[in-house]
């Protein structure tokens, strides 16, 4: 058993009143590291989110955008004044939502959330793709059929085949493709538990590292009070359908005032991690509202 540690008790990023793009919340960050620098790609709101409708209201309307910053140390960042992506006009109308990020050979490839705001279930899995994680080209969606969020790739190819993690409601599921078009295979790889944290449903938080043991898979779970909290699992290096341990305890969980009083109180939420000199880094959304980070010595990693 193992559990993440805070690196500080403060976020380190919060709201510009400043930005009219990020001036109520900045959350869910996708990061990587590349060049001696963390790189996060965070999602912004513009205003408060208002989820207690039955369906989005114009007038109380919220938009995503992808805000980015760097940092030398993944504590102190330098971020910039606009946004770094904005919606592509698919399926988008309301923003672009949660990113995650992966590189494959030379690409970098971020998958999000589309929302397109007609309901609360109008949510496509979508892609965007860049070289040099400063120019992007065009979003696309990649799950077309379904409601669909919480998605990213594998970093690796599994038998020469892109491999995809999504959420089909409340469970974690894979599914693999040749082209990024076309996905099949979908399987059903991780449910909700009865009687504990994450009993209602779950959703994989970044894209799952590679240690020593096989792939360490971090993941959000959410109880029947609607608490969100992170906990992890292993995947079979060489299969990352076969689950091989979870951890029965959650390993990050609301505790601090900015992670029990926000916009959505209660909330630990990741969308990545990373590992630098063999220190597992993961970045959270608390209350979806400001962003933190915490993290473990990756040889303290035992299930």
């Amino acid at each position: 058993m193992f559990r993440l540690t805070r690196l500080q008790d403060e976020p380190v990023l919060t709201p510009i009143e400043a930005h009219p793009w990020e001036r109520a919340a900045v959350f869910n960050t996708a990061v990587i590291y590349e060049d001696n620098q963390f790189h996060l790609f965070y999602r912004a709101s513009d205003n408060p989110f208002f989820l207690d409708t039955a369906v989005p209201e114009a007038e109380r309307k919220f938009t995503s955008v992808i805000g980015y910053a760097v940092s030398h140390d993944g504590l102190h960042f330098q971020r910039f004044d606009k946004p770094l992506l904005k919606p592509f006009h698919v399926n988008d109308d309301w923003g672009i939502e949660d990113p995650r990020l992966t590189k494959i050979d030379d690409t970098y490839y971020m998958v999000y959330a589309a929302f397109g705001g007609k309901s609360w279930n109008n949510v496509k899995v979508s892609l965007v793709t860049s070289k040099d994680l400063k120019n992007w080209g065009k979003g696309r969606i990649l799950l077309d059929e379904e409601p669909n969020k919480d998605a990213c790739l594998l970093s690796e190819k599994v038998n020469q085949k892109y491999f995809l993690f999504h959420r089909r409601m409340p469970s974690i599921w894979t599914a693999v493709s040749d082209d990024l078009i076309n996905w099949v295979d979908h399987r059903m790889i991780m449910a909700p538990r009865e009687g504990k944290w994450d009993s209602k449903k779950i959703g994989i938080a970044g894209p799952p590292l590679k240690i020593n043991d096989g792939w360490l898979l971090i993941y959000h779970g959410v109880d029947q009070d609607n608490v969100y909290r992170l906990g992890a699992a292993l995947l079979d290096k060489d299969d990352p359908n076969k689950v091989i341990a979870r951890q029965d305890e959650p390993i990050l969980e609301p505790e601090l005032e900015w992670e029990i009083n926000g916009l959505i109180p209660r909330v630990v939420f990741s969308c990545g991690g990373c590992i630098v000199n063999d220190y597992l880094y993961v970045y959270y959304g608390g209350a979806d509202q400001c962003i933190g980070v915490a993290g473990i010595e990756v040889d303290k990693i035992k299930f």
